[in-house]
């Protein structure tokens, strides 16, 4: 496929894309790749990057080569391309997935002048076999993809993008053009050195995305937090990230316990469900994916309206692209996350027995995140500067400038941060400024001497946490900058040497107080219930049930235990989605025994004018050791129980408790097949016809009393009556 040079960029971009026009710096970036120049693009998420260099491949002689890291994307991205045009042929991609045959046809195509565009993973590339192939191929250019791969600095280092430069030298030289959506000035200039691209021209979209709004949260009742926001947005498209699999997999399966349509997401399942689960949340059969990190990489959802983090990520750049990928059709995006400190000290233990560098270097990205976390400045403002971007024009869409906390005179305290950077010769990161500040001798004060310096102790009626407030904002209002070289330690800005020729008043304000506290606090079925029962309701209830349990032939217990009886009495559940959050109470239990309930609740309410409790009990099949999640999984997988005793070193008494404690809040098992291993069907049966008619409560002893005590055991009662309450009930 060639396009003739002499029609018009727009006109190629109309034949051959769809476009009527350019998005933001798209033409000049083109223009600048058509004229053989280095390039270097930074454009966040939906900004359209790969416009930049698909365009120019087709009016270009030869071939272009994008260096990508993700198979599925490259897959994408030459569907996409094939699209546009006639010939298959025009792009094709060269990594592991590929057969011999198809490499054939690939290498056959490249060599016949019919592609354009060869997308190759960089392990590909640096295979001997094919630089000795490109090495017979017209290269137009190379465009080096998720560029910020190449750095430490980055959120995804990726050690083989350190390759690239010397491969590239060896195939032939040719332009380059090196973009990506999240890099920091320390990551760009990184990207540039590594591939020897310091002349390059540089086009920088605004980092500002104005539809989202940003929030943290205290690292309290987190679960009940997430399950109340995701009911009060039903029907809206979320992600929810946690930094675990573990974490992952509970917080579905909770998710989906209160009623709401979520699915895990993480690298540790196998492909094919990762897909599934992808696709349901592309065509809306669920609403909620919770996931690691490993989902998001290409994902063109534009409706997503809200972003949770559970835990917060490792770095800010991980962040910016995270929440990124809400509202990117320019409506509603909500950035909700949730901090405790302790998660902080939590990552920086999994960097342990890590090389000293990478630690450092890790270190350095979490205290970025602590900054932003506790700061009450501005987030937006926050973020760009992180970008290397100074923020025009108001906010008015986070948290810290919806609810401002008190400003102060920062001056005196802004004058003392700069002089002692530049006591101490500008050498030094924001943690030592503030200890010498607060007159704490640590290792490395003592070490340099800086003990000894008049400037010491000049500001010990603050501790070393205030200052490093005073350190951030004097970053982001430019006065100081960050070293990109030795990244981290604090120079002076010419407008510092300003400020300190002539102060001025200027309003700073004190960091967010997040104490912590325990992740989640939310009720777990089997403890205590907080709220005073309604006496007179509860009785009207036991009445309401004995009615139902004649009418429907069986007995009460089965309708509703008492404890969820009691429950109800506390908190008044008026709706049948409410009354999915009443202990032993699940979706199936709500929609068949439920609305005679709750018509007779909002009746009560209404005449008796109570003030119902705002926040309901939220359900739980998670214990503090994460059980019923794995019992409930192993069993649809129909283990032995015996086996799922021993892997969780239960004795089988626990582990019924727990399935028990399962059903009881209305999830239903089928553990029919382990039953039929242990008891033959006459003997089933008998239990079960006695749990239907005779049964007057749901004791054990009371069954083993009226069906002999000689023929069953309590286990036996105990496995059947699971059964029963688990087809009947739920």
């Amino acid at each position: 496929m060639s396009v003739e040079r002499d029609i018009s960029l727009s006109e190629v971009l109309k034949r051959y894309f769809g476009f009527a026009g350019f998005k933001g710096n798209q033409e000049n970036i083109i223009l600048n790749v058509l004229a053989g120049r280095d390039t270097f693009v930074l454009m966040p998420t939906g900004g359209g990057k790969s416009l930049c260099y698909q365009l120019p491949s087709l009016l270009m002689e030869g071939t272009a080569i994008v260096i990508s890291p993700l198979i599925a994307l490259m897959k994408n991205q030459v569907d996409a391309m094939r699209s546009f045009s006639e010939e298959d042929g025009v792009a094709h991609f060269l990594n592991s997935s590929l057969t011999k045959a198809q490499v054939t046809k690939v290498k056959q195509d490249i060599l016949e002048k019919k592609t354009k565009l060869l997308y190759v993973a960089p392990e590909s590339l640096t295979k001997e076999e094919n630089i000795l192939f490109l090495k017979q191929v017209k290269i137009s250019f190379y465009a080096v993809d998720e560029a910020h791969c190449i750095s430490e600095w980055g959120h995804d280092f990726r050690p083989e993008y350190r390759r690239i430069r010397p491969i590239i030298n060896e195939i032939g030289t040719a332009p380059i053009i090196a973009l990506t959506a999240t890099a920091t000035p320390k990551v760009q200039h990184d990207i540039q050195k590594t591939l020897d691209m310091m002349n390059a021209d540089v086009f920088k979209e605004s980092f500002r995305r104005h539809n989202l709004y940003y929030e943290i949260r205290p690292k309290k009742n987190t679960t009940k937090e997430i399950i109340k926001y995701i009911k009060s947005n039903s029907g809206k498209s979320g992600i929810i990230y946690c930094l675990s699999r573990k974490k992952v997999e509970e917080l579905a399966e909770v998710l989906k316990v209160n009623g709401i349509k979520a699915l895990p997401y993480h690298a540790g399942m196998d492909s094919a469900t990762r897909s599934e689960n992808q696709d349901k949340f592309l065509m809306e059969d669920v609403d909620v994916i919770v996931a690691t990190i490993a989902f998001g990489m290409g994902i063109d959802k534009p409706d997503v309206r809200f972003v949770i983090h559970y835990d917060i990520p490792k770095s800010l750049e991980g962040y910016y692209q995270e929440t990124g990928r809400a509202g990117r059709d320019g409506g509603e995006g909500k950035c909700i996350a949730f901090y405790s400190y302790k998660d902080i000290q939590k990552l920086e233990k999994f960097m342990q027995g890590k090389p000293v560098a990478e630690q450092e270097i890790g270190k350095q990205l979490l205290l970025e995140t602590v900054s932003y976390c506790e700061s009450s400045v501005c987030r937006p403002k926050q973020l760009l500067a992180y970008f290397g971007e100074t923020m025009t024009g108001e906010c008015e869409n986070c948290d810290n400038c919806l609810k401002p906390k008190t400003l102060f005179d920062g001056s005196a305290y802004l004058v003392k941060v700069l002089e002692t950077i530049i006591e101490i010769k500008e050498k030094f990161k924001a943690d030592h400024v503030a200890n010498v500040l607060s007159g704490i001798k640590t290792g490395q004060v003592k070490a340099y001497k800086h003990h000894h310096l008049k400037i010491f102790g000049s500001g010990n009626d603050k501790d070393p946490k205030f200052w490093n407030t005073i350190v951030r904002q004097a970053l982001i209002a430019r006065f100081i900058q960050k070293d990109i070289e030795n990244y981290g330690l604090l120079k002076m800005d010419e407008k510092g040497y300003e400020y300190l020729k002539n102060p001025y008043s200027i309003m700073l304000s004190e960091d967010n107080e997040y104490p912590d506290t325990d992740e989640d606090d939310f009720t777990i079925y089997g403890a205590e219930r907080s709220g005073t029962i309604d006496e007179e309701l509860f009785t009207i209830l036991k009445d309401l049930r004995k009615k139902m349990s004649k009418k429907l032939n069986l007995p009460p217990f089965v309708i509703f235990q008492d404890p969820s009886l009691e429950d109800m009495a506390s908190q008044y559940p008026v709706s049948l989605d409410e009354l999915q959050n009443i202990t032993g109470v699940g979706q199936g239990k709500a929609k068949k025994y439920g609305k005679e309930f709750v018509d007779l609740i909002k009746n009560y309410v209404e005449d008796k004018e109570i003030v119902r409790p705002q926040d309901m009990v939220v359900k739980s099949v998670v214990n503090k050791s994460g059980n019923k999640v794995y019992i409930i999984q192993s069993i649809d997988r129909k283990l032995s129980l015996d086996d799922i005793a021993d892997a969780k070193n239960l004795d089988m008494a626990t582990l019924l408790d727990e399935i028990e404690s399962i059903i009881n809040s209305g999830t239903k098992l089928n553990i029919d097949y382990y039953i039929d291993t242990v008891l033959d069907k006459e003997h089933q049966q008998e239990i079960f016809d006695y749990f239907k008619e005779e049964a007057e409560s749901e004791s054990v002893e009371e069954a083993l009393k009226a069906l002999g005590e000689n023929e069953y055991t309590e286990e036996d009662i105990r496995l059947v009556r699971i059964k029963f309450i688990s087809e009947l009930g739920n």
